[in-house]
């Protein structure tokens, strides 16, 4: 069968591939049902190699998957040492074909980059604590150093994360992005009563991560407006379910 794979919607020069797997088209059964790609979760190990193997047959490049820490570590990929599982690192970036950089997620940000020439690509996961503590710039820098780029000559694409009807946060998560509570950004973050009396807010991750790849000099950020917790057909989310898969994006170039 076809996998099915949201493609983002964004100009990249016709040898860059990017896509993001959806929660159906696997072998996992029960609360991971279908394509969960986690390896760390709970499931079956021989199920998520089998799922493992049809997504990279569906890209027609190599995923290479991160020990992600949600922190802002940045690797290079390379043929000779595409093994990063034993590397804590957030991103990873590379100039060679064939190998897809690879972020797990389930509500936590996806982020892709690209050069508008094609010659080098990165992806980035973004929870919010990797992204107050600068994930998207850290890619940003190792990719224009690494290719002898500038901000402007990259373009992004922000994938589906927990949205800004869901994403209930604490006073802390304020602080990590220097807001005050009662004075805070309302275009970033949305008070609410609660029942139990206690402040929070609601976080707009995908607006916080623009606005950071916006002062980095980025180019051009596009982006889903699909919130993983919402759509529990198409997507995975640990603040829904709690236990459950995770789904990859990737790019790479062919």
């Amino acid at each position: 069968m076809s996998l099915p794979l949201l493609r983002p919607a964004w100009t990249v020069p016709p040898g860059v591939g990017a896509a993001m797997s959806l929660r159906d088209g696997g072998v996992s059964e029960g609360l991971y049902t279908s394509l969960n790609l986690g390896v760390a979760v709970g499931d079956d190990p021989e199920t998520v190699v089998e799922n493992r193997a049809r997504y990279a047959a569906a890209l027609g490049a190599r995923p290479v998957w991160l020990r992600q820490v949600h922190g802002t570590q940045v690797l290079r990929l390379t043929a000779a040492g595409a093994d990063a599982a034993v590397t804590p690192a957030d991103a990873a970036w590379t100039d060679e074909p064939g190998l897809a950089c690879t972020v797990q997620v389930a509500d936590c940000l996806p982020v892709l980059f690209s050069l508008r020439d094609g010659r080098a690509v990165a992806a980035a996961h973004a929870g919010w604590r990797g992204l107050a503590a600068g994930v998207l710039e850290a890619t940003v820098d190792a990719l224009c150093a690494g290719a002898d780029a500038r901000p402007a000559d990259v373009q992004v694409w922000l994938g589906p994360c927990i949205g800004p009807r869901q994403f209930e946060v604490g006073a802390d998560v304020l602080r990590a992005f220097s807001q005050v509570p009662g004075q805070a950004d309302p275009q970033r973050f949305v008070y609410r009563e609660w029942p139990d009396g206690a402040p929070r807010w609601l976080a707009n991750l995908q607006r916080l991560a623009r606005d950071r790849l916006v002062a980095a000099g980025v180019g051009a950020v596009s982006a889903t407006e699909a919130c993983t917790v919402e759509d529990d057909s198409a997507f995975f989310s640990f603040r829904r379910d709690g236990v459950t898969g995770r789904m990859a994006a990737a790019i790479w170039r062919v």
